[in-house]
C-alpha cells in the first residue's frame, strides 16, 4: 500500500500548539498537540519558551517522518500574531519572544506617537489603533531604545511565522499577513512600510516580504518536501472561505473576541471606526480587509455562570438552548429605559440587569442574548459599509449557538446568513494557500459546511 501524500501545518496559538497532516481532500489524518512552555523575560514578565517551541517543531517532524503511511509532501504555518523572533548572524535567537500583553512603556509610546503625527493620525494611515505592545513594530521600536546593544546583534526581526518557515529552511522572509496586523508598521494608503521604518534604521532588520504562495526547499532532513512562509492565523482563517466564494461576503468569526471581517470593503479607516475598535488586516493576497471587534465571547462566558448561579444550573446546559420566537416576541416588548450608554464600552445591557426579574434561566438567556446581538448588529453594520454583502458565515463557538444564530437572521434579512463549521480553519488556510505546491487534485468544495439561517423561517418557528 502506498503511503498517503499529506501537508503538515503547525497551527500555533498562544497556549494551544497543534501539528495537522492533512490529506488531499484536506481531511484531518493526524494531529500532535505540543506543551505550551512558558519562561520569563529579563522584567520577569511571562512570555513563549523559544527554545521549546523550536525543538518541537523538529521533534514532531521526526515523529511524522517516522510514519510510513504518510508522504509529506509540504509544510506550512499558522501562527498567533504581533510576536517577532530576533535572530542573529547565526540564527539564534538574541532575546526573549516578549509577549505582546506585557504593558508598554507610557512615555515611550507617547515619544513615540509625538515623533510620527500623533495617535489618531498614526493609527489612519497604520490600520491599527493605539493597542501598545500588540502593535508589534513598537516591540521593536522599545528594543532599539531600551536595549542598543541587542538591537545591533539583530540580523533579522522575524514574525512567528515567518521564523518557524526560517528554522526548516534557514531562509529569512516576511509575510504581508503577519505585517498588516495592527502591527503599526504598514502604510496602506501608500501600500509600503510606513515611514518611520525607514527613519529608525528598522528597514535593514526586516528579510524581503514574498507572496504568501512562495514556498522552499526544506534544510531538514528527511524526504523531499516544500516549505511555506507562513500566515498569521486570523488571516489564515479567511483564505478557504476567500477560495470558496466570490460574492462579497462578511465572516463573523466567535470565540473570545468576537471579529467581523470585511474581505471586500477597501475603504479607509475613519476616525470614527477608529474609535469604535475598527482596524484592517492584510489578507494573504495583499488586500485589505477591514474589521471590527467585539469581547462578546467573554462577556457571554461572564454572564452565563451569572445566570447559572443565581437558577443553581449547571453551564453546560446553555450550550443546548432553543431559539424560542415567542419568548423573543415577549421580551421586545418589556421596556428597556437603560438608554445607548451600556453600548460606549462595548458592553451590554445585561450587566445592569437584575436576574431576579427572569422567571428561569431560559428567559434570562434569551433576554442576554438579544442584548448581545444589539452590539453584534453595531459591529457587523461597522464593516458593511460601501459593500453590497449577500452572505453573513458565522464560526467559531457562536455558529453552534441556535438563539445567536436565529437573533442574527432576524438582524438581516436581506442577507444569507449561515453557521459555517471547518475543522482548524487557520491550519486549512495554511494548507490552502501553497495548494499547487503539494496536491495533485482540485480544491474540494465541501471544506466548508454550512447552516443556512433564514429570517422567514425564524419568523415562522
Amino acid at each position: 500500500m502506498s503511503a498517503i501524500p499529506v501537508i503538515a501545518v503547525f497551527d500555533v496559538g498562544k497556549t494551544n500548539k497543534k501539528l495537522f497532516l492533512f490529506d488531499e481532500n484536506y481531511k484531518i489524518v493526524f494531529e500532535k498537540s505540543a506543551r505550551f512552555i512558558e519562561t520569563v523575560d529579563e522584567d520577569g514578565f511571562p512570555c513563549e519558551n523559544v527554545e521549546s517551541l523550536r525543538l518541537s517543531v523538529f521533534d514532531s517532524l521526526s515523529e511524522v517522518f517516522r510514519l510510513k503511511e504518510f508522504q509529506v509532501k509540504a509544510v506550512n504555518f499558522s501562527t498567533y500574531g504581533a510576536s517577532f523572533v530576533y535572530v542573529d548572524e547565526t540564527g539564534k535567537t538574541v532575546c526573549p519572544l516578549y509577549n505582546y500583553l506585557k504593558t508598554y512603556p507610557e512615555e515611550l509610546s507617547k515619544e513615540f506617537y509625538c515623533k510620527y503625527g500623533g495617535e489618531e493620525r498614526f493609527s489612519l494611515a497604520t490600520a491599527s489603533p493605539v493597542l501598545g505592545s500588540l502593535n508589534s513594530g513598537l516591540q521593536v521600536y522599545r528594543v532599539k531604545k531600551e536595549n542598543p546593544e541587542i538591537f545591533n546583534k539583530i540580523k533579522y526581526a522575524l514574525h512567528l511565522p515567518q521564523y518557524m518557515s526560517f528554522l526548516l529552511t534557514g531562509e529569512a522572509y516576511s509575510d504581508l499577513t503577519s505585517i498588516g496586523c495592527h502591527t503599526g508598521m504598514w502604510d496602506f494608503e501608500n501600500n509600503r512600510y510606513h515611514e518611520w521604518i525607514q527613519r529608525e534604521g528598522i528597514t535593514m532588520k526586516l528579510p524581503p516580504v514574498v507572496a504568501a504562495n512562495k514556498v522552499l526547499p526544506a534544510l531538514f532532513p528527511g524526504n523531499k518536501y516544500k516549505v511555506g512562509v507562513g500566515l498569521h492565523d486570523s488571516s489564515a482563517a479567511l483564505i478557504p472561505y476567500l477560495m470558496n466564494f466570490h460574492e462579497p461576503f462578511v465572516l463573523i468569526s466567535t470565540g473570545t473576541w468576537c471579529i467581523s471581517l470585511n474581505p471586500f470593503n477597501h475603504l479607509p479607516l475613519t476616525v470614527e471606526e477608529l474609535k469604535e475598535d475598527c482596524l484592517s488586516y492584510l489578507q494573504y493576497q495583499g488586500k485589505p480587509v477591514k474589521a471590527s471587534r467585539l469581547f462578546a465571547g467573554m462577556e457571554h462566558e461572564q454572564q452565563v455562570k451569572r445566570i447559572a448561579d443565581h437558577f443553581n444550573k449547571n453551564i453546560i446546559s446553555f450550550r443546548t438552548v432553543s431559539f424560542e420566537p415567542e419568548l423573543i416576541a415577549r421580551l421586545k416588548n418589556k421596556t428597556d429605559d437603560k438608554g445607548d450608554a451600556a453600548n460606549l464600552n462595548k458592553k451590554s445591557h445585561f450587566a445592569d440587569r437584575e436576574i431576579s426579574e427572569f422567571k428561569d434561566e431560559i428567559e434570562a438567556y434569551h433576554q442576554l442574548m438579544m442584548d448581545i446581538m444589539q452590539l453584534q448588529i453595531e459591529s457587523v453594520q461597522l464593516v458593511l459599509k460601501g459593500t453590497k454583502v449577500t452572505r453573513i458565515f458565522v464560526d467559531g463557538g457562536f455558529s453552534k449557538n441556535s438563539v445567536y444564530m436565529h437573533l442574527l437572521s432576524l438582524a438581516f434579512p436581506h442577507i444569507e446568513v449561515y453557521a459555517a463549521s471547518m475543522a482548524q480553519a487557520s491550519a486549512v488556510g495554511a494548507a490552502l494557500v501553497i495548494h499547487k505546491e503539494w496536491n495533485r487534485k482540485a480544491i474540494p468544495n465541501d471544506i466548508i459546511n454550512l447552516t443556512y439561517y433564514s429570517a422567514n423561517q425564524t419568523l415562522a418557528l
